[in-house]
């Protein structure tokens, strides 16, 4: 019972809550890995000073991913050119990047700007220079025009990331998606705030604040609702709330434990932990009808469910083996396998969009640490090398994952990614800031 009190008072611990007023993200770990990629400064074309910069927007995703290091703008060859016409391959010779982004704004109506941008080949530009050819139409390898307000640069800066990153790697970009998490600033009259805002922590937005604690927010896989576990009635309770027009209902208020929720790929169900029965175990509600269908039944705390992608199988921790573990239910047959067996702990887990791999906690030698886990192979990788790391959530291409860890003595955010090289910190200006939950696309 000792073991399960730790155990237990861990879980309120990892689903409380930090805050601040926008995340800075900090890169802290490998950018001398990252391919290189220029993006110059777009072309104003007209009066007065530019409305914004789009290329700092795309520079600052692009970074930010992982996967490339955008290059000093000042030192790249051609400055202020904008199309294709405009470039020469033998000037960008001796630069060192694999793709050019260029592109330029100009006024387009009261409050409106066409903003063009074309992704430059340059892998093929430096072959044609050692070949003695010219034929920049093979050297495109995306254009595009949009009419856009002024309010949406940064929106359309994230758009162009998108493309670019998929043109080069093959994978969907996700810098038009948002994060969720909760925010704790004791200097406030009502300390718990539950916020989201976009992937890099602009446009934030307060969508709840309480006295008491709110726990464990979960995105609906449309990106419309957030479901979460609050305390302002001095109880647990699970509430899904819709972020556009802020509209809630209660779906679960049982004695105990209400905790965890977790929407069903379809977004028709929540898996929720509940203690209603006695111990902890795993339901599924039917969001529509509230209807409750038991998937647990053990002595042991089962907690923290979360859906395959087919929806067919629920991940869960269970200290039914005599340590947190992380098992998989079937939900037609009812069938338990049991996933971990590495390390001393193993909590949180969660599947990758594509099913592949399992994002999870895994405590080794007392340390917390952020881990994943080849579903083929059983191969498990620590990506962290923090020490109470927790809350893993996965962005919706699979590529990184964001996470709550102990940054001094402050809780914040920090984001790895998949292959565990590239690592940043999203600090807060002030609170803490915990219980990330990374959104679809949108």
């Amino acid at each position: 019972m000792k073991t399960l009190g730790k155990y237990f008072a861990l879980l309120l611990l990892i689903l409380s809550v930090p805050a601040r007023a926008a995340l800075d993200i900090v890169i802290t770990e490998g950018v001398d890995t990252a391919r290189p990629i220029a993006v110059l400064p777009f072309a104003w074309q007209g009066t007065g000073p530019a409305p914004a910069q789009i290329a700092d927007v795309v520079m600052s995703d692009l970074t930010r991913s992982g996967t490339f290091k955008t290059l000093e703008p000042m030192g790249l060859p051609q400055q202020g050119i904008s199309t294709l016409a405009q470039f020469d391959a033998k000037d960008w010779a001796g630069v060192g990047a694999e793709a050019l982004v260029m592109g330029s704004v100009k006024p387009y109506g009261a409050d409106k700007y066409l903003v063009h941008f074309e992704l430059v080949d340059l892998v093929k530009a430096h072959m044609q220079v050692a070949q003695g050819k010219t034929d920049n139409s093979a050297l495109q390898m995306d254009s595009r025009d949009t009419v856009i307000s002024a309010a949406q640069f940064r929106q359309y800066g994230h758009r162009i990331s998108d493309v670019v990153y998929e043109k080069l790697t093959g994978i969907r970009g996700a810098f038009l998606t948002r994060i969720a998490y909760v925010v704790v600033d004791h200097t406030k009259k009502n300390p718990y705030q539950l916020m989201i805002a976009d992937y890099d922590g602009h446009n934030e937005q307060m969508l709840l604040s309480s006295p008491e604690p709110l726990m464990s927010p979960a995105w609906s896989p449309n990106g419309r609702e957030l479901a979460y576990v609050s305390f302002e009635n001095q109880k647990a309770e699970i509430f899904i709330q819709d972020i556009y027009n802020q509209q809630r209902r209660k779906v679960t208020s049982y004695p105990g434990i209400n905790g965890a929720p977790s929407f069903s790929p379809d977004g028709k169900k929540l898996a929720v932990t509940l203690s209603k029965d006695g111990q902890p175990e795993i339901y599924v509600v039917d969001i529509a009808t509230g209807a409750l269908q038991r998937i647990t039944n053990h002595y042991a705390i089962d907690t923290e469910p979360s859906w395959f992608p087919d929806g067919k199988s629920l991940l869960f921790t269970s200290e039914r083996g005599g340590r947190p573990q992380i098992y998989k239910v079937d939900l037609r047959t009812g069938k338990i396998t049991r996933m971990t067996f590495d390390g001393e702990w193993n909590m949180g887990g969660s599947i990758t969009p594509d099913g592949r791999n399992m994002v999870f906690v895994n405590r080794t030698n007392g340390k917390f640490n952020i881990a994943k886990m080849d579903l083929q192979n059983r191969f498990m990788q620590v990506l962290t090398s923090t020490r109470l790391d927790e809350s893993p959530s996965v962005a919706p291409n699979g590529t990184m994952v964001i996470y709550g860890t102990t940054y001094g003595d402050r809780q914040v955010l920090a984001a790895v990614s998949m292959d565990g090289r590239f690592k940043a910190r999203l600090p807060a200006g002030q609170g803490e800031v915990k219980s990330p939950a990374w959104s679809p696309f949108l």
